[in-house]
């Protein structure tokens, strides 16, 4: 889980220490981190605890340079992590947790199949969690310079778990970014969001399922998920339907959707006043959706779109949902043609988010706009045509 930094963590940053620079000796940036403790008002041993087998980690900094695995389209991806072992999964861990998730539907309004989907995806429900040590990668990749106004507060926040009780500097695992437990939450995100399910009177989201899923309704909720709405659903999409109203950046209500020929795959389109948006992952000869608010706070959790996408269809597949048809898109572009089209729309003025070779939600806009203005089909997916027309 990456959530937004409106975290305790933060707060404590803002305390009035000046921030220190990235980069340069670690063991000069260790030390001035152990300052910038103190100057927050940490006594010295405390501080001299937390840090003292700090270090670098190299294998943090590689696994950081390598996720090209969202680089795939939607349906490979989501055919790569939906299986049916993790179908049947989902159905023993559901009951085997009812109780919480019954009382996580009482209290936020989160059907289970939100969480599970998460809870599979993170940490294939609790039995993968990751071994990086956690402090050594939060320093490691706030002392690298690429994002660390992201990893810097959390060294801080971990640092107060730490005085806690709920952080051992030397023990304490989890995923190469730093997130901790069965959800993967970040040490700021602990003391902004976690709860005690279990009510033994801690915060464990290693060992306590209950603990991990109160906690990570409690992150969804604090983001904005609307109580008992929907969040994503397959849908079918007329050949007469003007593409260029497709794409997060253009919403309607679902009874307009419904004026213009859009219907359920399966059961019913949410409530007629609902804003939603028709979600092309592959374009229009491939899977459809109706995306409602609450997919948007699935941004707020992880910003890949094709991570997204999948697992909000997952939350439905649980959830009783068909597999979705795949129609027959057009073929993906490579990771190197993506670039290339990534820079022919930067050349051309267009905000694409970076040139990652990754189809993101920027360059989905860009590509839909170049769509328009050579009149082709404006559904914002890219292909070898458009990429060969600019």
């Amino acid at each position: 889980m990456r959530s937004a930094l409106t975290l305790v963590a933060t707060l404590l940053l803002g305390t009035g220490a000046t921030a220190q620079g990235c980069g340069g000796s670690f063991s000069g940036f260790v030390d001035g981190l152990r300052q910038e403790a103190r100057s927050m008002g940490y006594d010295a041993a405390t501080v001299d605890g937390f840090f003292a087998n700090a270090r670098q980690d190299q294998d943090v900094i590689n696994a950081d340079r390598r996720q090209g695995v969202f680089q795939k389209d939607f349906i490979s991806f989501s055919r790569s992590l939906i299986s049916q072992n993790r179908i049947d999964n989902a159905a023993i861990y559901s009951q085997r947790n009812d109780a919480t998730f019954r009382r996580i539907e009482r209290e936020f309004g989160i059907p289970r199949g939100v969480l599970l989907a998460f809870w599979a995806f993170e940490t294939d429900f609790g039995q993968v969690q990751g071994n990086f040590n956690t402090l050594n990668a939060l320093v490691t990749l706030s002392h690298d310079c690429r994002r660390p106004e992201l990893f810097r507060p959390q060294v801080f926040a971990a640092l107060e778990l730490y005085t806690r009780g709920d952080f051992d500097p030397n023990r304490t695992t989890g995923a190469w970014a730093g997130e901790i437990g069965q959800v993967q939450m970040l040490p700021g995100d602990i003391i902004e969001n976690g709860r005690d399910g279990d009510g033994d009177g801690h915060v464990d989201l290693k060992g306590s399922s209950a603990d991990a899923l109160m906690s990570g309704a409690q992150v969804l909720s604090s983001l904005g998920w609307r109580p008992n709405e929907p969040w994503l659903q397959e849908i079918v999409v007329p050949d007469s339907l003007d593409w260029s109203l497709t794409g997060l950046n253009h919403e309607m209500s679902v009874r307009d959707w419904e004026r213009l020929g859009v219907r359920a795959r399966a059961g019913n389109l949410g409530p007629d006043r609902l804003p939603a948006s028709v979600l092309l992952p592959m374009g229009r000869d491939g899977p459809a959706f109706l995306a409602y608010p609450n997919f948007h706070v699935y941004f707020e959790w992880n910003q890949s779109m094709v991570y997204v996408t999948t697992a909000a269809y997952f939350g439905t597949r649980i959830m009783g949902a068909p597999v979705y048809d795949a129609g027959n898109p057009s073929p993906p572009l490579s990771g190197e043609e993506v670039i290339a089209l990534q820079r022919k729309l930067e050349a051309r003025g267009h905000d694409v988010g970076g040139i990652d070779g990754i189809i993101g939600e920027k360059t989905r806009e860009a590509v839909q706009t170049e769509q328009e203005r050579l009149g082709l089909p404006a559904d914002a997916w890219p292909t070898r045509d458009l990429l060969n027309r600019l």
